[in-house]
């Protein structure tokens, strides 16, 4: 809990800092004036609170290390972290100020905006607020004293007990017999191999994933199998942590190397060098077997391979680690990453652990569903799975008790001490988060259960909580991504896929993992995550963020609005009387309100008094217009209305000075046969004077903004769409000025207008291009496609109007991971002739009415994962050479001739794990389709079948 306490501590330090950084009272010093003594002492106070915050930070942190369980430090804690709260809520008002002051430009004008000197008011009341936190802090600071002395010493665990209670934690688990163990095979025979490799120099073989998913485990019984055959004349098992002195680590491993031999030595009497010259001289002459179990950093395994020495006799070491950096120092070929286990595997470990004495280990017909259930609860994690599995063997056979444990499961598991080491286990790898991830992680618990949560989604609500902290010349969206790679790494979240260049599109997070993320959220009041599906919902005193996942009835009055950070609701049936009351004045902090989904069509004006409104999603909504008062919104970053009816926006757009995304459009037609698919935007006047932004969805062209574009110089994506052949200079020359572009797309104004692109040079290379309209001839030979094409790594072409096939001129594009064409060209037949997209790993092509015959050489497409062929009607054979497709995994086609589904149905396709094919209105699947990602703005990824109700990439 401290440590928790310390993130919030150390929150509300960082934006002091920011609050009274010499900038910030500059622009303020008119405001204070002279004529109020407690507006006067409103920067000191703030510095004497960020200066007691600071102490009170290293406290905790010392008590922290110490191990302290005494209650009186608990309450106290929580004393300490809602006066940060109070005290983050106080800052945000004076920063709001003083920016609405700067935009008004002068004291003057601002008297005459806000009428009897409200704003005065407003800074008086502010500097009441920060002087009263002044003397509670202090007070706080003068209870500990007092009420510490009553704590008796023994409640202060020495360090070394707690690391001791950390190794036994992390360990493998004794209650697992060989017998028992299920799903290893595959990992086992990978890490025995690896151990006996022809080379006879020194390996590091690492085993790495969540925590609890049977690494150690695994690891025992090859290492137990090892010791007993002798290949190897050295054995040592060595338990680290994190905390773990490197001198302990040695020593351990001298004690095990030695284990039962005569030879006497004292190695609690050796200094660190002492140790490490006899681990040397050791090591030096014998083939050796190390396991290092539980390591968290790479520098402490760098340390410790001071001793391992290479001595050409084949020695290993694995190594277990929930940290992919940490398993990355594994030679290529020697990472093994552990999985959650299948669903039969999973079923098959829990009746052996369950029903240990019924023969083969049958569950009765009566528990099999709800057994089910229980097992699906603990996804995989083979942990979970024993510890519950062997708490039910002692329970009466009764589907009421069985039924009544399942939904009290996650209860059972902070509470029950016989389940109590799968908590610990799992939150080791929270409490070892820096702290600057803690309130990262802990926001993706906000998610429904297997909710998939999307990366750009998922960081500009990181960023406008302000949970991201500038680094050098990096973007936020830099660094959040950067965060979110740690988080992965750190086994705390799960990729569920990745686009076609690698980079992370979807994440989730495990079932069991987001249960005690939510458990720790409501003990800190980071969060609530309200369902009252069972009834009842409990929640904190004093939440600050909330996630609706189900509201039958109107969200429980008791819940208090106006100290929320965050709302999002996934449940798109509560009532507009119950969110309207989280909105307006009562929840004036709100940084995050994501309304996607819900079936309303207006949004109300009181919505501009949001003063601290950083990002606004209304995703799928009704909304067809904003309020004027939404200009008031001066903090807001992030304007996400996607598939609404909002095209147009208030005068006074342009007052958006911090908005880095803004994305709307509507959807005009399901099916994208057509070439403008969806409407976009107006641009409003002023749209070019939004420096910040970064993210412009889609927007139409005209003749101003077109010549105006290239003062957004900061723009990163762009969609533009309505393109005329008199736009195509000027866009050009506008385009060439952007330094940070990466993705573009650029759509014609209809099917016939012709696109002069020939003249597009930019300083950065793309990403990402998505051309749709009729190409001029030579666009493909441009000084655009010479210079920076080898560099694109995703394409698509549509509605060209090529006469000839394009493919021969796009394979010069070396990088290219993902190619679409959609009516690019009118001749009959696609050739991907030898050598050709060697690093493609997806391939559509779409909507090619004349194409009658698709032909793959051997040697081309070598690195393609997914082929993708719809509304082809004129091929009737399955493409010729895709059996030369090695690397293939998933092959579609969708609403194509029934001809083609009869002859597909006749080729042997067994190297495709995946297949799917479908006419205009009958579908099918020959093998199952999982983890399909979602669509994308401007490119959408999922196509609805006419009548088969399927959906697909």
């Amino acid at each position: 809990m401290k440590r928790m306490v310390e993130v919030a501590v150390l929150f509300v330090i960082k934006k002091i800092g920011i609050a009274v950084a010499c900038e910030t009272l500059k622009l303020a010093k008119p405001l204070l004036g002279n004529n109020s003594q407690m507006r006067m002492a409103l920067p000191v106070n703030m510095k004497l609170i960020k200066g007691e915050l600071e102490i009170i930070n290293a406290f905790l942190k010392e008590i922290g290390m110490n191990g302290c369980n005494s209650e009186i430090i608990e309450t106290w804690t929580r004393q300490v972290r809602r006066l940060a709260y109070d005290m983050e809520d106080i800052v945000d008002q004076f920063m709001h100020v003083v920016g609405e002051y700067q935009q008004k430009g002068s004291w003057a004008c601002a008297r005459k905006v806000f009428k009897k000197h409200q704003y005065l008011f407003s800074l008086d009341e502010i500097a009441a607020k920060a002087d009263m936190i002044n003397k509670e802090l202090m007070e706080l600071s003068n209870r500990i004293g007092r009420w510490t002395q009553l704590i008796p010493v023994v409640s202060y665990n020495p360090a070394a007990n707690y690391d001791s209670e950390l190794l036994y934690q992390s360990g493998h688990d004794h209650s697992i017999n060989d017998n028992e163990l299920v799903g290893i095979d595959v990992n086992r025979e990978i890490l025995i191999k690896s151990l006996h490799l022809q080379d006879t120099s020194l390996r590091v073989i690492a085993v790495w994933g969540m925590g609890g998913l049977g690494k150690s485990t695994l690891v025992n019984n090859v290492y137990k199998n090892e010791t007993i055959s002798s290949k190897f004349s050295c054995h040592a098992w060595v338990s680290v942590s994190q905390s773990n002195k490197m001198i302990d680590i040695w020593r351990n491993m001298l004690k095990e190397i030695y284990g039962n031999d005569n030879r006497t030595f004292d190695a609690g009497s050796m200094n660190s060098a002492e140790l490490r010259v006899e681990l040397m001289k050791i090591l030096d002459k014998k083939r050796y077997l190390i396991i290092l179990d539980d390591v968290w950093t790479a520098e402490t395994l760098f340390k410790i391979r001071e001793v391992l020495v290479d001595n050409g006799l084949g020695s290993r070491v694995i190594i277990t680690t929930r940290i992919e950096e940490v398993a990355s120092i594994a030679e290529d070929g020697c990472k093994i990453k552990v999985e959650p286990l299948n669903d039969h595997d999973a079923w098959l470990l829990f009746c052996m652990k369950a029903f240990p004495k019924t023969k083969n280990n049958i569950c009765p017909a009566e528990l099999h569903q709800c057994g089910k259930d229980i097992v699906e609860k603990c996804d995989g994690l083979p942990l979970a799975i024993v510890a519950i599995g062997s708490l039910l063997s002692l329970k009466t056979r009764n589907i009421k008790e069985w039924r009544l444990f399942y939904y009290q499961l996650i209860s059972e598991i902070h509470n029950n001490e016989n389940l109590n080491r799968v908590e610990k286990i799992l939150n080791l790898s929270y409490k070892y988060l820096p702290n600057y991830l803690k309130n990262c992680f802990l926001y993706c618990a906000m998610f429904p259960e297997d909710y998939l949560i999307h990366r750009k989604r998922l960081v500009r609500m990181w960023i406008a909580e302000g949970f991201i902290e500038q680094k050098g010349g990096c973007s936020l969206e830099d660094v959040a991504e950067v965060y979110l790679t740690e988080l992965v790494q750190r086994s705390m979240l799960q990729v569920i896929a990745r686009n076609s260049f690698d980079r992370i599109q979807c994440l989730c997070m495990h079932d069991l993992v987001r249960e005690l993320a939510i458990f720790q959220s409501k003990k800190e009041n980071f969060c609530t995550i309200y369902d009252d599906t069972h009834g009842v919902v409990q929640v904190g005193s004093d939440p600050r963020r909330m996630s609706v996942l189900q509201c039958n009835n109107n969200i429980q009055s008791s819940i208090d609005p106006s100290r929320l950070r965050t709302f999002i609701a996934f449940e798109t049936c509560i009532t507009t009387f119950s969110w309207y009351s989280f909105i307006p004045s009562e929840s004036k902090y709100l940084a995050v309100l994501d309304l996607s989904g819900f079936p309303i069509e207006t949004i109300p004006k009181s919505v501009g008094l949001l003063f601290n409104l950083r990002l606004l999603c209304l995703n799928d909504t009704n909304v067809k217009e904003l309020p004027k008062s939404i200009t008031k919104l001066h903090n807001l970053q992030t304007l996400n209305l996607e598939r609404t009816e909002v095209l147009k926006f208030p005068q006074g757009f342009s007052k958006f000075k911090k908005l880095r995304h803004l994305l709307s459009w509507k959807l005009l037609d399901a099916t994208y046969r057509s070439l403008n698919n969806w409407d976009s935007m107006e641009p409003s006047e002023g749209f070019w004077n939004l420096k910040e932004l970064q993210s412009l969805n889609e927007v139409r062209a005209t003749k101003v903004f077109v010549a105006k574009l290239g003062n957004l110089s900061q723009l990163r994506a762009l969609s533009i769409t309505r393109i005329r052949s008199s736009h195509c200079s000027q866009l050009c020359n506008s385009l060439s000025k952007m330094h940070q572009l990466t993705r573009l797309h650029i759509r014609a104004i209809n099917k016939d207008e012709l696109l002069f692109m020939e003249n597009l040079t930019l300083q950065n290379p793309l990403e990402k291009l998505d051309l749709v309209g009729h190409l001029s001839e030579g666009t493909l030979e441009s000084p655009f496609f010479s210079a920076h094409g080898s560099q694109l790594q995703q394409l698509e072409l549509a509605w060209c109007q090529f006469i000839g096939s394009p493919v021969a001129q796009l394979s010069k594009l070396s990088n290219l991971t993902e190619l679409r064409l959609t009516r690019v060209h009118t001749c009959q037949q696609i050739n991907f002739h030898g050598k050709l997209f060697q690093k493609l790993k997806k391939l559509v092509l779409w909507d090619l009415p004349q194409v009658n015959q698709i032909c793959i050489h051997e040697g081309a497409l070598v690195s393609l994962e997914c082929l993708h062929i719809d509304s082809l009607k004129k091929l009737r054979d399955v493409p010729i050479g895709i059996r030369f497709l090695s690397s293939i995994k998933e092959a579609y086609f969708t609403r194509m001739h029934s001809e083609f589904v009869r002859n597909l149905q006749t080729v042997k396709l067994n190297h495709i794990s995946k297949v799917y094919w479908s006419t205009e209105g009958v579908c099918s699947v020959e093998r199952e389709v999982t983890n399909l990602p979602g669509p994308s703005s401007t490119n959408p990824q999922w196509r609805i079948l006419g009548g088969s109700g399927w959906v697909f990439i």
